[in-house]
């Protein structure tokens, strides 16, 4: 038998997991995933990703199968990981990882959101979405960073958080909404890292900071631009034009001061050269890490907060 390369095999795994993921379960959000995956199929099989980097191209390459993930980065910029468990109130979430690292010999706390390659490991992940356990775990190993002294690092990929009934019953919202509160009294450096899918309040739940960093290929958005489409044009027919309205791209938000720095992938994306990538993060991470290291606890949150309430100015383009 041949062996496929490159894109063809792309296609081929995600046929593979399309036909597992109908198999094993009949859920929303399992569905919700199969068509997601066989949008990015027909776009795979459409034409080869563009050079000029439109909004849709951008989407694609956030969510390509081979983009790193949070572990991924972890295992190739920390040492020393050891990972925590549990809210103390409910459980564990797999979604949400966090726990103790070294970061060029300094003790940091990472926290991220982790989706799964193959079936198996999206079941597990619950496909990048979190729940509200999850959130609380993170918030709860972030204060345990504050209390230590040890900055934070955190890791953004999600589509979104996890919409189920058992989300609600628990108080996802109540648990985003005491992140967004409690987070920004933190007494150490935080570093938002926006690598993948930036999605809705189930990413700024653990992307307040001192200084965003979000890498070229990223995208940070309010809504899917599939489900924008939805909203608005009653189909997913119009998901490029919603992407490019949206304005999702690492360059537009930088352009409205949502984010910090932008950080370069390797040419095609960070899915082309993993350590390559890694490499662009280590250095913009250890650049801001030691400037936020300089600052008294007070300016530095004194500077947090100035920082968010300037995310409330409107600016009219010309």
């Amino acid at each position: 038998m041949t062996k496929l390369t490159g894109q063809a095999a792309i296609v081929q795994n995600l046929e593979r997991q399309i036909a597992e993921l109908q198999r094993q379960t009949g859920s929303t959000v399992a569905q919700d995933e199969i068509k997601r995956l066989q949008e990015q199929i027909t776009s795979l099989r459409q034409a080869e990703l563009s050079q000029d980097k439109d909004a849709w191209t951008r989407v694609l390459l956030a969510r390509h199968p081979q983009r790193p993930y949070t572990l991924d980065y972890i295992q190739m910029l920390f040492t020393d990981f050891t990972e925590l468990h549990g809210d103390r109130r409910f459980g564990d979430d797999a979604a949400m990882v966090g726990g103790f690292a070294r970061f060029e010999g300094r003790a940091v706390m990472v926290v991220g959101q982790q989706k799964g390659r193959d079936t198996k490991q999206k079941l597990l992940r619950n496909f990048g979405m979190t729940n509200p356990e999850g959130y609380r775990k993170a918030f709860r190993l972030m204060a345990l960073a504050s209390k230590f002294g040890m900055p934070i690092i955190t890791f953004v990929d999600t589509p979104g958080a996890y919409p189920g009934i058992g989300a609600e019953e628990r108080g996802q919202a109540e648990a985003i909404a005491y992140n967004l509160k409690e987070i920004p009294k933190l007494r150490v450096p935080i570093i938002p890292v926006i690598h993948g899918e930036g999605g809705s309040g189930g990413a700024l739940a653990i992307a307040i900071g001192d200084h965003v960093l979000m890498l070229e290929n990223a995208i940070y958005s309010v809504i899917a631009p599939e489900s924008c489409s939805s909203i608005l044009w009653r189909d997913w027919e119009h998901k490029q034009e919603a992407s490019r309205i949206l304005k999702l791209t690492a360059d537009d938000l930088y352009r409205f001061r949502i984010v910090d720095e932008i950080v370069p992938e390797p040419p095609g994306g960070a899915h082309t050269d993993s350590q390559a990538a890694a490499a662009f993060l280590r250095a913009a991470i250890e650049k801001s890490l030691r400037g936020l290291l300089l600052l008294p606890t007070e300016e530095l949150r004194r500077r947090r907060f100035d920082r968010l309430r300037a995310l409330a100015t409107f600016v009219k383009e010309s």
